[in-house]
């Protein structure tokens, strides 16, 4: 939130969270060729869903580690841009724990760990929906200029 911005309750954080996701997913282009879906955002937290298409898969026969990673992102993306300032990555780190195959669905649990005032860290589980931890990702996050919500010309 801003500095100087008054303290928000609980629900008026909630929408905030809402309207900074629903502006995101407006623009999010990547999510939607990956079929992803945004199940759940709350402020410093998001959950997104994908199933594992044939174009997923590598020549193992299992997901695609970049595939993985992307979903990890963008559950990072969606959690630590939820308080509607603009906020990127700085860094982030995965670990591949187990494989996930056609036909899985992907769950991307993303939650704050930490939040300062210009930077945050983020970890992220990802699991199929029977419960098998896939991967385990940290983002760190950076705050830039600008808020989610405030309309821009798409180039």
């Amino acid at each position: 939130m801003a500095e100087h911005a008054p303290a928000l309750s609980p629900a008026e954080a909630q929408q905030l969270a809402q309207d900074a996701a629903a502006a995101m997913w407006s623009r999010d282009h990547a999510a939607k060729a990956m079929d992803m879906v945004l199940a759940e955002v709350k402020p410093g937290y998001a959950r997104l869903t994908m199933e594992v298409r044939q174009d997923m898969v590598n020549g193992h026969a299992i997901s695609h580690g970049g595939m993985v990673f992307t979903l990890a992102d963008t559950a990072f993306a969606y959690a630590c841009n939820s308080y509607n300032q603009n906020t990127v990555a700085s860094a982030c780190h995965i670990d591949f724990l187990a494989p996930s195959h056609l036909g899985d669905t992907l769950v991307a649990e993303a939650m704050e760990r930490s939040l300062g005032k210009r930077s945050g860290v983020y970890d992220v589980t990802v699991s199929t929906s029977k419960g098998t931890t896939v991967a385990l990702f940290r983002g760190k996050s950076a705050r830039i200029k600008g808020e989610v919500t405030a309309s821009f010309a798409n180039p």
